[in-house]
């Protein structure tokens, strides 16, 4: 491996081409020759149009639904490099699959999030650019570099814009206890207070809102979060900050929009007026609402990875 490419080649399989093209506009160049398709028994089937002999190579590929053909077009993607000689490759996976699984819950679980950590490093990968990981601590799971970049600035961009900053109005909300470190970092951006939901998961997918810790009675709050999956625990946050704590319009904003299951009906019928989205994860046609937007990671994704080429410091990002 040497530590810096004769040149940047971006190429993307085909969980989200669309961001990919975005992040190369950005930058001024052009998405890489590389079509990966499937064999008719759903096999991997890949085809590297270009010489990436001694280049720095970025596969942009989330892992989301379908979650393991895109996680295995990503290891195709990577082995393919590597076996053309590509001088670094970094796997840019803006949401990152099996993120939950970090742990175990039970006796007898598997640590999945570590596997797929093992599975991108056997495969050839120098180093990973992703964001807003579910368990931050997914990135000491890899022996290679991780750069986990935060959606936080630009929803705080985007609130900042239609609250202003230090509003008294306005209030963040986490929805879980486990949020909290996230949320309490994007109030400090926009000068805004922090309430807690603080709730009992009974079962995977499905949560009892118990207690709203902070007064929110007559606020515009925002809850933030890093995903919505299939939306219960976020709907059901705004239930309680509505009928409960009283508040007077609920807002929402999260990284990763993987919108499972009943996700759309719950959104369409609950008390958020409007849930902003990142575009880690495409946007899907069935899986579009009027209350749901999307704003474009693909600026900050480019300055990533030419700072990444450039080998120059990753942490104006962060600020």
């Amino acid at each position: 491996m040497i530590s810096h490419g004769k040149d940047i080649k971006i190429f993307s399989g085909n969980s989200n081409r669309t961001l990919a093209e975005a992040i190369c506009r950005n930058m001024g160049t052009r998405l890489g020759d590389m079509t990966v398709t499937h064999f008719s028994d759903g096999e991997v089937s890949l085809s590297l149009y270009e010489t990436v002999r001694g280049s720095d190579v970025f596969l942009v590929q989330s892992t989301c639904a379908p979650v393991n053909d895109n996680l295995m077009e990503l290891l195709v993607m990577i082995d393919a490099c590597r076996r053309a000689s590509a001088g670094r490759i970094t796997a840019v996976m803006p949401y990152f699959g099996y993120a939950r699984q970090d742990r175990k819950a039970k006796s007898h679980d598997p640590i999945s999030a570590k596997l797929v950590a093992n599975l991108i490093t056997s495969a050839g990968a120098d180093r990973v650019l992703t964001m807003d990981l579910h368990a931050p601590q997914i990135q000491g799971f890899f022996d290679i570099p991780v750069d986990n970049l935060a959606g936080a600035p630009i929803f705080a961009d985007y609130y900042a814009r239609k609250f202003g900053e230090n509003n008294p109005g306005v209030m963040v909300v986490s929805p879980d206890v486990g949020s909290v470190a996230r949320a309490r970092n994007f109030a400090h951006r926009l000068g805004l207070n922090l309430a807690i939901v603080d709730k009992r998961r009974e079962r995977a997918n499905q949560s009892e809102v118990m207690n709203i810790i902070g007064s929110v009675k007559d606020m515009d709050v925002i809850l933030f979060d890093d995903m919505v999956d299939t939306a219960g625990s976020l709907c059901g946050a705004a239930k309680a900050l509505v009928e409960i704590g009283g508040a007077k319009n609920v807002y929402a904003c999260a990284s990763h929009a993987v919108l499972s299951g009943p996700a759309i009906e719950r959104i369409n019928a609950s008390y958020i007026k409007e849930l902003v989205l990142l575009d880690s994860i495409p946007e899907i046609e069935s899986k579009k609402s009027d209350r749901i937007s999307f704003l474009s990671i693909a600026p900050m994704f480019a300055e990533a990875i030419d700072r990444v080429y450039e080998e120059v410091s990753m942490s104006t990002l962060y600020k």
